[in-house]
């Protein structure tokens, strides 16, 4: 899972990225050059099993994010960071609502409505100019020879023109899975899923809520949003022990770190689950599709597993909690034997059991 960090100059980006994958070094981008990084995907799940289980290794399942270059006219002329962005499972917008006169904003003034407004336009402009030009391209080919799969892409990209003439983003398109192969190569940007990050000040935190409109926007074209400070996450980054950050985190009432926010809505804006696997050797977690079956999870953890796959054995985290121990939870006849035709959920526990 890969996502990028986008936005306009001076948002914060920078700060924000340096935080969620906890690099020390003021984070320089080499003229449009994307800065790629990671970050742990964190669960509280997980802790608690590390905990219950004090494995020898205990392994985050993890985020590849990237920081790219910010949009400004330069950037979007030259056309280098869609190209980037393309390559992305999902994006984050860090938007600035945070007033400081000695930060300049290239609009002149502060109104993250707006900038949000001016970013999707950008984007959407980019997926139609594509369309003309493949629907262009076709149509002359079609003057020199006639091709079916080449009459139903013309369709669907024509399809896909009035959409986007409409100004709405084409995740909100339902496509078959034969529309779906067409154009998966190509390098559509608002088919990406989108997460607003709204970067406040420490001092509008506490009592910060999403921009008039926001909400609504988020609901019609398939967004998520959410509020963060990077003034604020940056302290907390610097405190020498977790303890010392719950307790700076207790006293600013705030529930989850900015990285928490972020993976919990990139995993959801994904459609993605966590399983985890667990014993004396190693804890660890996993992610694969919603509705995935238990032979495409065994594949996650390793490929051998799926093609040999037998059965999976079954605990949840929530019953694991309640009855505390394997033991309990087994003589309780909570642990089942599930088969390939089993869906795995968020929170599951597997041991797969598998021949080659």
């Amino acid at each position: 899972m890969k996502a990028g960090i986008i936005g306009l100059p001076q948002t914060g980006k920078k700060t924000l990225f340096r935080i969620l994958t906890q690099t020390d070094a003021e984070v320089r981008q080499k003229g449009s050059k994307p800065v790629p990084g990671t970050a742990d995907i964190l669960d509280s799940r997980f802790d608690t099993l590390v905990d219950l289980y004090r494995p020898k290794k205990d392994v985050h399942a993890r985020i590849d994010l990237v920081l790219l270059p910010a949009l400004e006219k330069e950037s979007i002329a030259g056309g280098e960071i869609f190209r980037d962005i393309a390559d992305l499972d999902a994006i984050c917008h860090v938007v600035r609502s945070f007033e400081d006169d000695s930060i300049y904003h290239p609009a002149g003034s502060v109104d993250p409505v707006r900038d949000v407004e001016t970013v999707n336009s950008e984007l959407l402009m980019h997926d139609q100019i594509f369309v003309e030009k493949r629907i262009e391209r076709i149509k002359e080919l079609a003057k020199k020879k006639k091709d079916a799969d080449q009459e139903k892409e013309l369709a669907l990209l024509e399809k896909m023109k009035s959409h986007l003439e409409e100004e709405q983003p084409l995740r909100l398109m339902t496509l078959s899975e034969d529309e779906d192969m067409i154009i998966r190569s190509y390098p559509f940007i608002t088919r990406k899923e989108m997460i607003l990050s709204f970067n406040v000040s420490e001092d509008e935190l506490e009592t910060a809520v999403l921009p008039d409109g926001i909400a609504e926007l988020c609901r019609k074209e398939k967004m998520e949003a959410m509020i963060v400070s990077a003034a604020v996450e940056d302290e907390i980054a610097s405190l020498d022990t977790q303890e010392e950050k719950d307790e700076f985190l207790q006293e600013l009432g705030i529930k989850e770190t900015a990285l928490e926010n972020l993976t919990r809505l990139c995993l959801r804006a994904l459609g993605l689950i966590s399983f985890f696997t667990v014993g004396e050797d190693e804890v660890r977690q996993w992610l694969v599709r919603e509705n995935s079956k238990a032979p495409r999870a065994a594949g996650v953890i390793h490929s051998d597993l799926e093609r040999g796959f037998i059965r999976a054995e079954v605990m949840t985290y929530d019953e694991l909690m309640e009855y505390k121990t394997e033991a309990a939870l087994k003589k309780a006849g909570k642990m089942r034997l599930e088969g390939k035709e089993y869906t795995v959920s968020d929170g599951d526990i597997l041991n797969i059991r598998f021949k080659v």
